[in-house]
């Protein structure tokens, strides 16, 4: 099975580290899928839920946006926020979202209407990915 080296960086800490032998993230211009030997490429990553693979193995991360490059035989994520499944609070994710709900209904802002947009998309892909998750 080909293989190549991802790694995941916030400005906090190194998120992820490894082999893998897919991902499939959000780009600027939709999903897109990264396999061994892609060309490669540099852009921007919207807020979205992450795939990794290796083999038949898969983790699901939440991005909240960052640059995504591809070399020759590495991908690097520069994000913004990443979190894993596991990691995510769905009670604080769902208040959240409540939030930025009732910040789009109530203001006549358009500076607050725009980071409640930002806010309620982010607070979406953390419920999406933290829902992905095994519960025990």
């Amino acid at each position: 099975m080909a293989t190549f080296k991802l790694e995941i960086v916030t400005a906090e800490r190194m998120i992820f580290s490894g082999d893998v032998s897919e991902i499939v993230a959000w780009g600027t211009e939709g999903q897109m899928g990264i396999l061994p030997h892609h060309v490669p490429l540099m852009t921007i990553l919207r807020p979205g839920d992450l795939l990794i693979k290796k083999g038949e193995e898969e983790q699901y991360m939440a991005i909240s946006g960052g640059f995504l490059e591809v070399g020759l035989d590495k991908v690097v994520i520069l994000a913004d926020a990443c979190e894993r499944a596991g990691e995510i609070d769905i009670e604080r994710a769902e208040a959240a979202r409540r939030q930025a709900e009732k910040t789009l209904k109530t203001s006549p802002s358009k500076t607050a209407t725009a980071a409640a947009e930002i806010a309620l998309r982010r607070s979406l892909v953390r419920l999406k990915v933290a829902r992905k998750k095994p519960h025990r």
